[in-house]
Protein backbone atom coordinates (compact mmCIF):
# COMPACT_ATOMS: atom_id res chain seq x y z
CA UNK A 1 0.00 0.00 0.00
CA UNK A 2 3.00 2.92 0.85
CA UNK A 3 4.77 1.84 -2.88
CA UNK A 4 1.31 2.30 -4.46
CA UNK A 5 0.36 5.38 -2.63
CA UNK A 6 4.38 6.72 -3.11
CA UNK A 7 3.76 5.81 -6.91
CA UNK A 8 0.23 7.80 -6.73
CA UNK A 9 2.00 10.51 -5.12
CA UNK A 10 4.80 11.30 -7.59
CA UNK A 11 2.37 11.10 -10.83
CA UNK A 12 0.35 14.31 -8.58
CA UNK A 13 3.74 15.81 -8.64
CA UNK A 14 4.81 15.51 -12.01
CA UNK A 15 0.91 16.76 -12.88
CA UNK A 16 1.33 19.57 -10.71
CA UNK A 17 4.18 20.46 -12.98
CA UNK A 18 2.71 20.09 -16.04
CA UNK A 19 -0.56 21.66 -15.13
CA UNK A 20 -0.10 25.25 -17.07
CA UNK A 21 -2.31 27.36 -19.26
CA UNK A 22 -2.31 25.82 -23.33
CA UNK A 23 -1.66 22.68 -21.71
CA UNK A 24 -4.94 19.56 -22.67
CA UNK A 25 -6.20 17.52 -20.29
CA UNK A 26 -5.43 14.38 -22.63
CA UNK A 27 -1.42 15.45 -22.25
CA UNK A 28 -2.09 15.42 -18.32
CA UNK A 29 -3.60 11.99 -19.07
CA UNK A 30 -0.37 10.52 -20.58
CA UNK A 31 1.99 11.62 -18.37
CA UNK A 32 0.41 9.47 -15.56
CA UNK A 33 0.28 6.59 -17.81
CA UNK A 34 3.58 7.13 -18.97
CA UNK A 35 5.20 6.67 -14.63
CA UNK A 36 2.93 4.17 -14.34
CA UNK A 37 4.17 1.75 -16.63
CA UNK A 38 7.70 3.08 -16.01
CA UNK A 39 6.94 2.06 -12.91
CA UNK A 40 5.44 -1.66 -13.75
CA UNK A 41 2.34 -1.09 -12.30
CA UNK A 42 -1.41 -0.36 -13.92
CA UNK A 43 -4.33 2.20 -13.54
CA UNK A 44 -7.14 0.04 -13.10
CA UNK A 45 -9.59 3.20 -14.14
CA UNK A 46 -8.85 2.46 -18.37
CA UNK A 47 -11.86 0.34 -18.84
CA UNK A 48 -13.94 0.80 -15.52
CA UNK A 49 -17.33 0.70 -14.87
CA UNK A 50 -20.42 1.21 -17.68
CA UNK A 51 -19.56 2.73 -19.83
CA UNK A 52 -15.35 1.98 -19.59
CA UNK A 53 -14.08 4.95 -18.64
CA UNK A 54 -11.60 5.77 -21.04
CA UNK A 55 -8.42 7.19 -19.48
CA UNK A 56 -6.41 6.78 -16.90
CA UNK A 57 -7.10 9.90 -14.71
CA UNK A 58 -10.23 12.05 -14.21
CA UNK A 59 -9.71 15.79 -15.19
CA UNK A 60 -12.15 18.05 -13.36
CA UNK A 61 -12.49 21.29 -14.53
CA UNK A 62 -14.08 24.50 -12.66
CA UNK A 63 -18.00 23.23 -12.42
CA UNK A 64 -17.02 19.43 -12.63
CA UNK A 65 -16.80 17.80 -9.21
CA UNK A 66 -14.94 14.60 -10.62
CA UNK A 67 -14.97 12.21 -13.20
CA UNK A 68 -14.02 14.14 -16.30
CA UNK A 69 -12.67 12.30 -18.88
CA UNK A 70 -8.80 13.39 -20.33
CA UNK A 71 -9.60 15.17 -23.78
CA UNK A 72 -7.11 16.75 -26.61
CA UNK A 73 -9.54 19.18 -26.94
CA UNK A 74 -10.06 20.29 -23.54
CA UNK A 75 -7.57 22.97 -22.80
CA UNK A 76 -6.42 24.52 -19.42
CA UNK A 77 -6.66 28.04 -19.04
CA UNK A 78 -5.54 30.65 -17.13
CA UNK A 79 -7.98 31.33 -14.31
CA UNK A 80 -9.16 27.48 -14.41
CA UNK A 81 -8.99 25.13 -10.73
CA UNK A 82 -8.44 21.67 -12.17
CA UNK A 83 -8.74 18.16 -9.98
CA UNK A 84 -6.82 15.38 -11.16
CA UNK A 85 -7.87 12.20 -9.45
CA UNK A 86 -4.90 9.08 -9.75
CA UNK A 87 -5.16 5.73 -8.90
CA UNK A 88 -2.51 3.45 -9.14
CA UNK A 89 -1.99 0.20 -8.79
CA UNK A 90 1.66 -1.62 -8.33
CA UNK A 91 2.32 -5.31 -7.15
CA UNK A 92 -1.58 -5.65 -6.36
CA UNK A 93 -2.58 -2.39 -4.00
CA UNK A 94 -3.61 0.33 -4.93
CA UNK A 95 -3.12 4.27 -4.14
CA UNK A 96 -5.40 6.65 -4.74
CA UNK A 97 -5.56 10.58 -4.63
CA UNK A 98 -6.87 13.44 -5.55
CA UNK A 99 -5.93 17.43 -6.05
CA UNK A 100 -7.16 20.65 -6.68
CA UNK A 101 -4.79 22.74 -8.93
CA UNK A 102 -4.70 26.49 -9.70
CA UNK A 103 -3.70 27.40 -13.49
CA UNK A 104 -2.27 30.22 -12.98
CA UNK A 105 -3.68 32.98 -11.50
CA UNK A 106 -7.10 32.77 -9.56
CA UNK A 107 -10.03 34.43 -8.48
CA UNK A 108 -9.88 34.69 -4.64
CA UNK A 109 -12.68 32.84 -3.70
CA UNK A 110 -11.27 29.81 -6.00
CA UNK A 111 -8.17 29.81 -4.24
CA UNK A 112 -9.63 29.77 -0.95
CA UNK A 113 -12.16 26.98 -1.64
CA UNK A 114 -8.98 25.09 -2.78
CA UNK A 115 -7.78 26.07 0.55
CA UNK A 116 -10.28 25.43 2.59
CA UNK A 117 -11.29 21.61 0.69
CA UNK A 118 -8.22 20.48 1.87
CA UNK A 119 -8.65 22.18 5.59
CA UNK A 120 -11.69 20.08 5.71
CA UNK A 121 -9.92 16.92 4.69
CA UNK A 122 -7.37 17.20 7.70
CA UNK A 123 -10.28 18.49 9.76
CA UNK A 124 -11.21 14.62 8.88
CA UNK A 125 -8.53 13.10 9.44
CA UNK A 126 -7.82 13.99 12.83
CA UNK A 127 -10.65 11.61 13.57
CA UNK A 128 -9.50 8.95 11.45
CA UNK A 129 -8.33 7.22 15.16
CA UNK A 130 -8.40 3.35 16.25
CA UNK A 131 -12.23 3.29 18.30
CA UNK A 132 -13.83 6.33 16.70
CA UNK A 133 -16.85 6.21 13.58
CA UNK A 134 -16.44 7.15 10.33
CA UNK A 135 -19.36 9.16 11.36
CA UNK A 136 -16.88 11.01 13.23
CA UNK A 137 -14.74 11.88 9.92
CA UNK A 138 -18.01 12.40 7.79
CA UNK A 139 -19.35 14.96 10.69
CA UNK A 140 -15.57 17.22 10.75
CA UNK A 141 -15.35 17.57 6.77
CA UNK A 142 -19.32 18.70 6.67
CA UNK A 143 -18.75 21.04 9.65
CA UNK A 144 -15.41 22.69 8.16
CA UNK A 145 -16.96 22.94 4.81
CA UNK A 146 -20.33 24.12 5.47
CA UNK A 147 -19.22 26.49 8.24
CA UNK A 148 -17.18 28.59 5.06
CA UNK A 149 -20.97 28.07 3.34
CA UNK A 150 -19.85 25.77 1.18
CA UNK A 151 -21.86 23.11 -0.29
CA UNK A 152 -21.14 19.27 0.38
CA UNK A 153 -21.90 16.94 -2.01
CA UNK A 154 -23.38 13.70 -1.06
CA UNK A 155 -23.80 11.51 -3.71
CA UNK A 156 -20.40 10.86 -3.44
CA UNK A 157 -18.08 9.26 -0.91
CA UNK A 158 -14.67 8.02 -0.01
CA UNK A 159 -14.46 4.70 -0.02
CA UNK A 160 -12.51 1.48 1.25
CA UNK A 161 -9.10 0.63 -0.73
CA UNK A 162 -6.75 -2.46 -0.74
CA UNK A 163 -6.54 -4.80 -3.54
CA UNK A 164 -9.14 -3.21 -4.93
CA UNK A 165 -9.95 0.21 -5.93
CA UNK A 166 -13.19 0.84 -4.44
CA UNK A 167 -13.94 -1.71 -1.14
CA UNK A 168 -16.26 -1.26 2.03
CA UNK A 169 -16.54 1.11 3.87
CA UNK A 170 -18.42 4.25 2.29
CA UNK A 171 -16.95 7.56 3.90
CA UNK A 172 -19.27 10.25 3.39
CA UNK A 173 -18.27 13.91 4.02
CA UNK A 174 -21.81 14.69 5.84
CA UNK A 175 -22.86 12.72 9.00
CA UNK A 176 -23.54 12.17 12.51
CA UNK A 177 -20.67 11.41 14.92
CA UNK A 178 -20.46 8.55 16.81
CA UNK A 179 -22.33 6.90 13.55
CA UNK A 180 -20.91 4.48 11.35
CA UNK A 181 -18.70 1.52 11.09
CA UNK A 182 -16.01 1.52 14.18
CA UNK A 183 -12.44 2.23 13.06
CA UNK A 184 -9.97 -0.62 13.83
CA UNK A 185 -6.44 -0.74 13.06
CA UNK A 186 -5.31 -1.94 9.76
CA UNK A 187 -8.23 -0.35 7.79
CA UNK A 188 -7.42 1.67 4.83
CA UNK A 189 -9.60 3.96 2.90
CA UNK A 190 -10.16 7.24 1.18
CA UNK A 191 -11.44 10.66 2.68
CA UNK A 192 -12.11 12.93 0.26
CA UNK A 193 -14.05 16.16 0.49
CA UNK A 194 -15.89 17.19 -2.79
CA UNK A 195 -16.73 20.73 -1.77
CA UNK A 196 -18.92 23.18 -3.88
CA UNK A 197 -18.89 27.13 -3.65
CA UNK A 198 -22.73 27.20 -3.82
CA UNK A 199 -25.16 24.53 -3.32
CA UNK A 200 -24.53 21.03 -2.83
CA UNK A 201 -26.78 19.87 -5.63
CA UNK A 202 -24.77 17.69 -8.71
CA UNK A 203 -25.99 16.49 -12.48
CA UNK A 204 -24.65 13.85 -14.67
CA UNK A 205 -23.52 14.65 -17.43
CA UNK A 206 -24.33 13.07 -20.80
CA UNK A 207 -20.95 10.98 -21.21
CA UNK A 208 -22.69 8.75 -18.26
CA UNK A 209 -19.64 10.03 -15.78
CA UNK A 210 -18.92 13.94 -15.51
CA UNK A 211 -20.29 15.33 -12.29
CA UNK A 212 -20.74 18.68 -12.13
CA UNK A 213 -21.91 20.87 -9.52
CA UNK A 214 -25.91 21.95 -10.50
CA UNK A 215 -25.57 25.40 -9.87
CA UNK A 216 -22.35 25.75 -12.13
CA UNK A 217 -20.19 27.56 -9.73
CA UNK A 218 -16.81 25.98 -8.86
CA UNK A 219 -16.11 22.72 -7.07
CA UNK A 220 -12.87 21.83 -4.99
CA UNK A 221 -11.39 18.30 -4.17
CA UNK A 222 -8.94 16.78 -1.96
CA UNK A 223 -8.57 12.86 -1.24
CA UNK A 224 -5.54 10.50 0.23
CA UNK A 225 -5.35 7.20 1.01
CA UNK A 226 -4.92 6.60 4.73
CA UNK A 227 -3.80 3.13 6.53
CA UNK A 228 -5.03 3.13 10.03
CA UNK A 229 -2.16 2.22 12.68
CA UNK A 230 -1.53 2.65 16.35
CA UNK A 231 0.47 5.46 15.98
CA UNK A 232 -2.62 7.07 14.12
CA UNK A 233 -3.93 7.95 10.62
CA UNK A 234 -0.81 7.10 7.77
CA UNK A 235 -1.27 8.89 4.18
CA UNK A 236 0.28 6.79 1.81
CA UNK A 237 -0.34 8.85 -1.10
CA UNK A 238 0.89 12.17 0.69
CA UNK A 239 4.78 12.69 1.42
CA UNK A 240 6.45 16.53 1.85
CA UNK A 241 8.04 17.92 -0.73
CA UNK A 242 5.95 15.51 -3.13
CA UNK A 243 2.40 16.97 -3.20
CA UNK A 244 0.91 19.39 -0.88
Amino acid sequence: MRQAGKLTAIILRELRKAAVPGVSTKQLDDIAQMIIKEAGGSAPCVGYGEPPFPAAICTSINEVVVHGIPSDRVILKEGDIITCDVVAELNGYMGDAARTFMIGNVSENKRLLVERTKEAFFKGLEKAQIGNRIGDISNAVQTCAEGYGYGVVRELTGHGIGRKMHQEPDVPNYGKAGRGHRILKGMAFCIEPMITMGQRYVVLGDDGWEVAAADGLPTAHYENTVIITENGPEMTTYEEGLNG
